[in-house]
């Protein structure tokens, strides 16, 4: 009985062994991509002037005419702006993928004892960094433009972080365009296609009631449209609705899907 005990017991530790060597492979890689944050700050300006930009413009262009003054475009845009801000970022994503296995950096990884999936959970890990700040820049944003969420600063940090999650889950596909795409353009060129449609035909700028009917029924099922309705059901409110189920059931969906093939499509090409 020990004989046949023993050997399962000594998987179940080199397997455990295995997972926490691979976790801290995978933060160290995250934190090089830190590093390289650090040293070339311009790769924050996606998410350091889109959210500043867009919220301005958006807010000035649209509010008179949509909700008759800033003021009540406000709790409408600013959820919108920020899915919009934090999902584009996604072509940074796969660009910068694409173009570390194109330079062979990740080729010379090969040769450090380090979990093979590191440099990819890292630089996926490294990205929520990015999340977080447009995250904390755009509701800084609207808040000096009198954007006032009644949810109260829990419910606008817990938005937060549903939007930086699910932002997580959906960078899986963003990365896998950047593991079998040839080239870094092909990879903004794909993301691009995908993804301006989903944030511009969804109710993050405009209510769903003013689009066309042959239209609307694109906004309703739009993942978008529920992840935005979400934050603005949390932020302004502090209320949780259908919105948010959806939302966090599809980003479990989405990791469940995309992560083994963008792991299994990584292994290939490295």
């Amino acid at each position: 009985m020990r004989t046949s005990i023993q050997p399962i017991a000594e998987r179940k530790l080199k397997n455990h062994t295995s997972f926490i060597q691979s976790l801290r492979h995978s933060l160290t890689m995250a934190y090089r991509g830190l590093l390289k944050i650090r040293r070339t700050p311009e790769q924050l300006f996606d998410v350091t002037l889109q959210p500043i930009l867009f919220t301005l413009m958006f807010t000035y262009i649209f509010g008179g005419a949509i909700s008759g003054d800033v003021a009540s475009y406000l709790p409408v845009i600013i959820p919108g702006i920020l899915v919009q801000t934090v999902i584009t970022t996604f072509i940074v994503t796969g660009v910068q993928l694409r173009e570390d296995m194109d330079k062979g950096v990740f080729d010379r990884f090969k040769s450090l004892p380090i979990a093979r999936i590191a440099p990819l959970a890292g630089a996926l890990l490294a990205d929520t960094i990015r999340y977080t700040i447009a995250t904390v820049l755009t509701f800084t944003m609207g808040y000096i433009m009198g954007y006032r969420p009644e949810g109260g600063i829990e419910h606008v940090a817990l938005a937060g972080i549903i939007v930086i999650l699910c932002s997580w889950a959906i960078s899986w596909i963003f990365a896998f365009f950047g593991v079998i795409a040839r080239t870094a353009s092909s990879v903004q060129g794909i993301s691009m296609i995908v993804l301006f449609p989903l944030t511009f035909l969804s109710n993050a700028f405009v209510p769903v009631e003013t689009l066309p009917n042959w239209l609307q029924w694109f906004v309703k099922i739009n993942p978008i449209s529920h992840l935005v309705t979400a934050v603005r059901d949390m932020a302004n409110s502090g209320t949780v609705g259908w919105d948010l189920a959806i939302s966090l059931v599809g980003a479990a969906v989405i990791v469940l899907i995309f992560a083994p093939f963008t792991v299994r499509a990584y292994m290939r090409r490295t």
